[in-house]
């Protein structure tokens, strides 16, 4: 089967088979490769941006090509972003690249990941609008981040529900926007994420002034999905 594949698509070099679920802390999997040159690092384009990537060694996934580029038209001139999972940079590199005018502050715990991100930040010439920084999302908050942001995106959906309060802690005094992601199963996912949302907001010294929208983005098991919550906090 990878044989015929590389066959077909003659641009490929190297055909992966997934060996393992996304797990660990820095949430990659392992891969088999069943045809061609044995790598994990290749070039991803989306969205007239350019991505390095290593499948191995820091999470991607291209079926998020769409919730980026959603998020990425959401952000107006002048804002500054928090991008509290940021990977490679798929989420922050896109706001860059859209926008003239805007800081985004890509916050990620994968040192491979980070090197990623500087590589790609680079290559797409977006070097003056986005600070990476290599941290865990709390700490980075805590000792730089307080009342920065406009807007937060929360892309861990595994645990996005304990970063809340950071992400509250980072919109500014005036208020801002996060997005929100989570799992969650049947039988009313999208009730579920907005309740558990609500629920933690709650517990900070902020208020969940209004529910902007929310969808799923994908499934990701039978009857279990990912999805997403985009509130306004005050």
């Amino acid at each position: 089967m990878g044989k015929a594949i590389l066959t077909t698509h003659r641009q490929l070099s190297t055909v992966l088979a997934k060996s393992s679920a996304v797990g660990g802390e820095y949430r990659v999997r392992e891969f088999e490769t069943i045809a061609g040159v044995d790598k994990t690092k290749t070039v991803h384009r989306e969205h007239g941006c350019v991505f390095h990537v290593d499948l191995a060694r820091a999470y991607f996934s291209p079926r998020l090509s769409h919730e980026h580029n959603r998020v990425a038209s959401f952000v107006e001139e002048g804002e500054t972003v928090l991008d509290l999972f940021s990977g490679v940079g798929p989420f922050s590199i896109l706001i860059a690249k859209k926008r003239r005018k805007v800081h985004v502050y890509a916050v990620d715990k994968n040192p491979e990941a980070i090197q990623l991100l500087k590589k790609n930040i680079i290559v797409n010439r977006v070097e003056a609008k986005i600070t990476p920084i290599l941290g865990e999302a709390k700490h980075v908050i805590a000792e730089r981040l307080k009342g920065s942001s406009d807007r937060v995106i929360m892309n861990l959906p595994e645990k996005a529900i304990e970063y809340v309060d950071a992400a509250c802690e980072a919109i500014k005094i005036a208020g801002g926007i996060i997005h929100y992601y989570d799992f969650t199963s049947a039988p009313e996912p999208l009730e579920t994420a907005k309740t558990r949302l609500a629920e933690a907001v709650k517990q900070t010294n902020r208020k969940l002034d209004e529910i902007l929208g929310s969808r799923i983005v994908r499934g990701t098991a039978p009857f279990t999905w990912q999805v997403v919550v985009d509130v306004r906090i005050k």
